[in-house]
C-alpha cells in the first residue's frame, strides 16, 4: 500500500464505534519483543540494525494480517511523513526520530502496526475504537504467536520476555486507554481522579505518550510494569480502572447539565464560535475547543453533529497533516491560518448549539462572575 492510500482510508479505530466510544477514544495493546543472539537496538551498530531489519522485514510482511499493508524503511520516508504516522498513533515519537535500520509495517485497516528497531527489535501494537482491550490483544497476540514460529525470541523461563528497558521485562505488554475527559476537567475533579489512578500503580500520560501534555482533555491510562502479572490480569486491571473513570466522567457531565447548564452552554457556544469563525488557530486552542464541541455533541447540545467528523478533524489539523496536504513545510503562522481555514470549512454543516433553556437555568445557581 502506498502512503497516500494509507491516508485516504480512515482507520477502523477512527470510526468511533467501540464500547464507551463517547469517552474512551481508543484501546491499545503494545508488545515489546527481541530476538535471541542480537544486541538491543540501542547497543547495536548501524550495520547490525540494517542486517536485522533485512532479515525480519520479509517475515513480518508475509503474515496474513499484513497482506496489502504499508511496509517502508525510514530512509524512504520524509520527516513530515514520519510525523504524520506519529500523529495517527501508528509509530512512537522516538521511533520516528530514527532512520537507517528502522522500518514500519501497518496492516490495511491500520489496526495493527509493527515498528522494527524501536527501543526493542519489535514494538507491535493493536489498536481498537472504544474500550476494547481484549480485541486489541487478540489481534496482536495472534501476530506475536505467528512471528514466534519463525523467529527465536529472547525469553527467560523465570523472567519472561527480555527487553531493553527493565520495566518492560515479563509480558512485555503495555495496555492503554485514551480517554476524553472534558467534564472532569471543567468540574476540577481531574486531578483527584488521576492521583487515584497513579496511587494504584498505573501511569497517566498525554496525547502522544510519555512526557507529553494532555491536550484536548485527552488522557492515556496504562500499566507501568509488566512483571508478575499475566496479560489477562493486566488487561482486567486497566479495564476496571477505565470503567470507573468513564463513570466519573458521566457523573461529571450530569453534574454540569443539572448544576451549571449556563456555564456548560457558554463553553460549548464559545468553542463553536471560535472554530466556525476564527481565522487563526494554534494547535492547543484548536484541540481544546474541539474537545468542548465534542462534549456538546455527546450531550445533544449540538444536534446532528457527527462525532466522527470532529475526531477526523482532530487529525487533519495536526502540524504534519497540514504540511503534507500543502506539500511543503509551513511556518507556525501559516499552519495556524490553514488550521482555521480547514476547521471553518469542515464545520460548515454543523448547526449552532441549542440556546439555553431559561426554565432549566432558573433552578441552577448563577455562574461565577468576575464583576465587583
Amino acid at each position: 500500500m502506498r502512503f497516500t492510500t494509507l491516508l485516504k482510508n480512515p482507520a477502523d479505530w477512527m470510526q468511533g464505534r467501540g464500547p464507551h466510544s463517547d469517552i474512551v477514544m481508543t484501546s491499545r495493546i503494545r508488545l515489546a519483543r527481541n530476538l535471541r543472539g542480537w544486541s538491543f537496538p540501542g547497543w547495536s551498530s548501524e550495520r547490525q540494525r540494517v542486517d536485522l531489519m533485512n532479515e525480519v522485514r520479509p517475515i513480518v510482511a508475509g503474515l496474513p494480517e499484513m497482506k496489502d499493508g504499508f511496509n517502508e524503511e525510514y530512509p524512504n520516508l520524509t520527516k513530515t511523513k514520519k510525523q504524520v504516522l506519529v500523529e495517527r498513533h501508528l509509530v512512537s515519537r522516538e521511533h520516528a526520530a530514527r532512520s537507517t535500520g528502522c522500518a514500519i509495517l501497518i496492516d490495511r485497516r491500520q489496526s495493527l502496526a509493527i515498528m522494527v528497531n524501536e527501543e526493542d527489535h519489535f514494538r507491535m501494537q493493536g489498536i481498537r475504537a472504544g474500550l476494547d482491550l481484549r480485541t486489541a490483544y487478540e489481534l496482536v497476540n495472534r501476530v506475536d504467536s505467528e512471528l514466534e514460529n519463525f523467529l527465536p525470541y529472547a525469553y527467560d523461563s523465570r523472567l519472561g520476555y527480555l527487553t531493553a528497558c527493565p520495566t518492560n521485562v515479563g509480558t512485555g505488554m503495555r495496555a492503554s486507554a485514551m480517554l476524553h475527559l472534558p467534564a472532569l476537567v471543567l468540574t476540577e475533579q481531574i486531578k483527584q481522579v488521576m492521583n487515584a489512578v497513579s496511587k494504584i500503580g498505573l501511569a497517566v500520560r498525554g496525547l502522544y505518550g510519555e512526557g507529553t501534555e494532555a491536550l484536548g482533555n485527552l488522557f492515556q491510562v496504562s500499566n507501568q510494569h509488566t512483571l508478575g502479572e499475566t496479560e489477562s490480569e493486566l488487561i482486567s486491571r486497566i479495564e476496571g480502572v477505565a470503567e470507573h473513570i468513564v463513570q466519573a466522567e458521566n457523573n461529571a457531565r450530569e453534574k454540569l447539565l443539572h448544576e451549571s447548564p449556563t456555564m456548560l452552554r457558554d463553553q460549548v457556544g464559545r468553542a463553536y464560535a471560535t472554530l466556525r469563525f476564527a481565522h487563526i488557530l494554534n494547535s492547543k486552542e484548536a484541540l481544546t475547543q474541539l474537545s468542548l464541541l465534542r462534549l456538546g455533541a455527546d450531550l445533544d447540545l449540538v444536534t446532528t453533529c457527527d462525532r466522527g467528523l470532529l475526531d477526523a478533524l482532530l487529525l487533519e489539523i495536526q502540524p504534519a497533516h497540514l504540511q503534507l496536504a500543502a506539500q511543503r513545510e509551513l511556518s507556525p503562522e501559516e499552519r495556524d491560518t490553514r488550521r482555521a481555514e480547514i476547521t471553518r470549512q469542515l464545520l460548515k454543516s454543523v448547526p449552532e448549539p441549542l440556546n439555553v433553556s431559561l426554565d432549566s437555568a432558573e433552578n441552577a445557581p448563577p455562574p461565577e462572575s468576575d464583576d465587583e
